[in-house]
């Protein structure tokens, strides 16, 4: 059910407002600078992590001259490049598992920040490891079914002599999974036959996942991770709640 959960994150994001638009491009912005820090070059081609951040910005429709500047003021040595990365993990309504990936320059507000939402909305913050291994890092493309030409059998075909280790079809869209490691190669060897995507990044992949009958309980996980995604230093929020 990943694809499910993803893609209704997706189609929030489509009908975003310019505001919701600029924080989502802000936040991969500072991911590309991190990219170009970490991987000691400006250079995708040299620079996987690069890469892999300038095909999620495309995904979500930043435009190419964002993404130029940005990676240009970086290798100038630019101070947003001294984010760090921290990941918090914990528990939210009826016990869904949250793990809360951030890029901040400053932790103790980060943490102030991220425990302050869990105790407000019926969660709790734990201890890191503490749900993790509830999830399984894998590289996720999801491809929209809408104005596809190809069939699901030449998608599926197409995904496994691409490498990918899984395939996954749904009413609206194609789920393809590989592994970590061969995220890049598969992306690559796909949008070389064409496909374009709706999602590409590697993800915190739920191995089972929770349902909140409580409507009560539903409504404050929801503000949580509401609350979660508004937070300038939050870059990714991976649950297993079932939706």
């Amino acid at each position: 059910m990943s694809g499910h959960n993803k893609w209704s994150k997706i189609k929030q994001k489509k009908g975003s407002n310019d505001a919701a638009r600029a924080k989502i491009f802000t936040k991969i912005g500072r991911e590309l600078a991190v990219a170009v820090r970490d991987g000691g070059s400006a250079d995708p081609a040299a620079n996987s992590k690069l890469r892999d951040c300038i095909a999620k910005a495309k995904a979500n429709n930043v435009p190419n001259e964002n993404i130029e500047r940005i990676i240009k003021k970086a290798a100038g040595g630019d101070s947003s490049a001294s984010y760090e990365a921290i990941t918090y993990e914990g528990y939210g309504p009826n016990g869904v598992a949250v793990i809360v990936e951030t890029l901040t320059d400053n932790r103790n507000r980060t943490a102030a920040d991220v425990r302050h939402f869990f105790d407000k909305f019926g969660g709790n913050l734990g201890t890191p490891g503490c749900v993790s291994f509830m999830f399984e890092k894998k590289g996720v493309l999801l491809i929209d079914r809408e104005d596809l030409e190809k069939t699901e059998d030449e998608v599926m075909e197409d995904s496994l002599l691409s490498g990918a280790a899984d395939f996954e079809a749904e009413e609206e869209v194609f789920t393809v999974y590989t592994e970590p490691s061969e995220f890049s190669t598969v992306r690559d060897a796909m949008a070389g036959l064409g496909y374009e995507f709706a999602s590409a990044e590697v993800e915190m992949v739920p191995n089972t996942y929770t349902v909140i009958d409580d409507e009560t309980a539903s409504e404050k996980m929801q503000r949580l991770l509401d609350a979660l995604d508004d937070n300038d230093d939050v870059q990714n929020v991976w649950h297993n709640r079932e939706e």
